[in-house]
């Protein structure tokens, strides 16, 4: 037996929320289901200590994301409408559940439009916290009349995306860590520590070792002009952005970018997943292939691959196959670029899409390792030598006074 943390709908549009014991979370929903009660979410816990019944619980964090609240929006919707309830009852219950003023807004417009005869689908595309995927992907699930199937697909690929997303940025955090405490080390040593040797090397002028005037000389640079070395690092990272923003910069970049050992390959599989999670997930909620396409070409963030999928959807126009397009290309994985075509002479492109996902989200957590596995130790040890070689120089110079001394 264990403790399940719930949060129900009733029939009156009353929510439910507590904690009760049981075995399963199917038993958990067959309990709530004989009480008349739709569970919204139901979560395992530690404690038994029981959550009073409320009204006022709510779904959405103050302040949250507003990604974060349409995933929750989406997946509560979709349970609220396979129980059989009203769209525009189901719409005004997850309004009073929000805390967040924006989204209580949002849905408010929505129940409004919808109210006046309005498609669930073009009420949505009148605000921005739903992408053109979004849209198209309700538009497909309401003309198909399976709206609550769609929206549990389209929760489900958004916490996937949510996953992906978050795997990668924790995966940089060290990296990122390590670069900081490098730069600051580096600084703090050329630019308060060296200078204090100043006075004591003053009198020796040309007999200083080489190696000792050049970190001398930097020490004092940095010390004084250390405001100009923070000008040229932010002025380079703006040029740098300003650079990416031009398709010509941008499409050759990221062209490059993708031969980069490692990194590259990351970048490939991580496209690979994001855009076969977002094909299949739409070819499966009924979006037409070239339309489907079409909507992809904005989750791809390398403009070379973005370039490669631009010149397939006019290809298919032409009765081309996918597979074929992409393989003459040369840019996409070749193990993922032959399971669509499999996809494609079976007539089960939706289900090899999705199996490619899984298979390249495995994958990428793989190659996100061995970047990590050498990226680590890498600065690590150029972090060590630097310093190392900053007190070796300051320590050949101490020698050498000692030598003229005696």
């Amino acid at each position: 037996m264990a403790f399940y943390k719930y949060k129900a709908v009733a029939a009156d549009g009353k929510m439910a929320r507590g904690v009760i014991e049981q075995p399963s979370i199917s038993d958990v929903t067959d309990f709530l289901a004989q009480q008349g009660l739709t569970p919204l979410k139901i979560d395992e816990t530690a404690s038994g200590n029981a959550v009073a019944d409320s009204r006022s619980g709510g779904s959405f964090s103050l302040g949250g994301k507003v990604a974060d609240q349409v995933t929750e929006f989406t997946r509560e919707l979709a349970i609220m409408l396979s129980s059989s309830m009203p769209l525009d009852r189901s719409l005004i219950i997850l309004q009073g559940l929000t805390h967040s003023e924006e989204m209580a807004d949002i849905i408010s417009d929505v129940t409004d439009r919808v109210r006046r005869g309005s498609t669930l689908a073009d009420a949505f595309a009148q605000h921005r916290a739903f992408s053109s995927f979004y849209v198209n992907m309700v538009r497909a699930g309401e003309a198909g009349g399976a709206l609550d199937v769609t929206l549990t697909r389209l929760a489900e690929y958004m916490e996937r995306s949510k996953g992906l997303r978050q795997t990668v940025a924790s995966a940089m955090i060290y990296p990122a860590i390590l670069l900081l405490v490098a730069v600051v080390s580096l600084i703090v040593l050329l630019g308060f520590v060296v200078p204090k040797f100043a006075d004591l090397f003053s009198d020796m002028g040309a007999s200083l070792p080489v190696p000792t005037q050049v970190v001398m000389a930097m020490g004092d640079w940095v010390a004084n002009y250390w405001w100009l070395l923070a000008v040229v690092i932010g002025g380079s990272i703006w040029s740098f952005r300003q650079l990416l923003q031009q398709d010509e910069f941008r499409g050759k970049f990221d062209a490059r970018l993708l031969k980069v050992p490692l990194v590259g390959d990351l970048i490939a599989k991580m496209e690979i997943s994001r855009l076969a999670r977002t094909f299949g997930t739409m070819l499966n909620g009924g979006v037409a292939i070239e339309q489907a396409l079409s909507i992809c070409l904005t989750t791809v963030g390398n403009r070379a691959l973005q370039q490669d999928l631009h010149l397939s959807v006019a290809a298919l126009k032409e009765g081309k196959m996918l597979g074929e397009i992409l393989m003459e290309r040369g840019n996409f994985p070749a193990l993922a670029l032959h399971m669509i075509q499999v996809g494609e002479e079976t007539g089960q492109l939706e289900e090899m899409l999705l199996k490619i996902a899984d298979i390249y989200e495995t994958e990428m957590d793989g190659a996100v390792k061995r970047l990590l596995a050498l990226l680590e130790p890498v600065m690590i040890l150029g972090l060590g030598l630097m310093i190392a070689g900053i007190i070796l120089s300051i320590l050949v110079g101490i020698l050498e006074i000692n030598e003229l001394v005696f």
